[in-house]
Parts: structure tokens; sequence; C-alpha cells
């Protein structure tokens, strides 16, 4: 589907500068009876692929195991324009298949990556913290196929 404000359309390196600026993401997908279901979570992107980590049950992996197709929606910087009525704001919203990670390697530079991106003052606990978490903290990818960018900037 084609963005209606074209005028607020920005190209497809904006739309990942969102995606790498957010401080966190939503995203959505199907829930358990066909209606939608949507979560805030962290996320650390490598390429096209945007990583996220989770407990190994619950809603979010029992939607995501039964129908992997997600929307993952990024905001960047916003500001209220009281005087206008409006919001000066950035977004991207990526379109992608959702796929648990279980190689220990990928899982172990996810996990770093998130670390990297969220905590990077804490790094020297991280191998301490690996050691504790990861047998049981699931981690998710989303290999994006389709991204756009928006931004109202006056």
């Amino acid at each position: 589907m084609e963005m209606r404000r074209k005028d607020r359309q920005m190209p497809e390196d904006f739309a990942w500068s969102v995606v790498d600026r957010c401080e966190y993401a939503f995203l959505a997908m199907v829930a358990e009876e066909g209606g939608p279901y949507c979560v805030p979570l962290t996320i650390a992107r490598v390429g096209n692929t945007v990583y996220f980590h989770g407990a190994m049950a619950g809603r979010k992996a029992q939607c995501l195991r039964a129908g992997p197709r997600v929307c993952l929606t990024c905001v960047g910087d916003t500001q209220i324009q009281q005087e206008a009525y409006s919001t000066l704001y950035e977004s991207a919203v990526a379109f992608g298949t959702a796929a648990e990670v279980t190689e220990e390697g990928e899982k172990t530079e996810a996990l770093r990556q998130l670390c990297l991106r969220h905590t990077p003052e804490n790094m020297t606990g991280f191998a301490q913290a690996l050691a504790a978490d990861l047998g049981h903290t699931a981690v998710w990818k989303v290999t994006v196929e389709e991204i756009t960018g928006k931004a109202k900037r006056r």
C-alpha cells in the first residue's frame, strides 16, 4: 500500500536511521484468535535484520510461532507543537518475518548487540549475565522485507 502523505515520505536510509536511534519499538502480530497483538520492545539492528529478546514462553512467543509475519514500528524524535495543535515527528514502519534464533553463536551475538546499543557502559558484566540467562532467554530476529520512513519537520 502506498503512503498517503507523499510529502512526508522519507528515503529508506532515513527509515533505517530511525530504527537505529529509537529508544524502543512496537511489534505488531496476529494474536491467537486472529485479532491484533502489539508489544513494545528494545531492538538492535544488524543489516536488514532486527533482533529482540524475551521469555521462552508467553503470548508473544506463542503468537510469533503461530504466525511469523510482523510489523515493526519505530518512533524517532518528536516535538509537540502546541500552538499548531500538531506534532513534529519521525517514524519508520518495517514489515518482515520473525524467526526464533536457536543457534548459540547468533543468539549470543544478538544479545551482545542489544546490550551494546542499550547498556554500552555496562558491557563488563555481559559475559556473566549471558552465562546466567542464555538458557532461558529467547532471541528473535525479524528479516525486514519492506521499510518506509516518514517525518513531519515543520
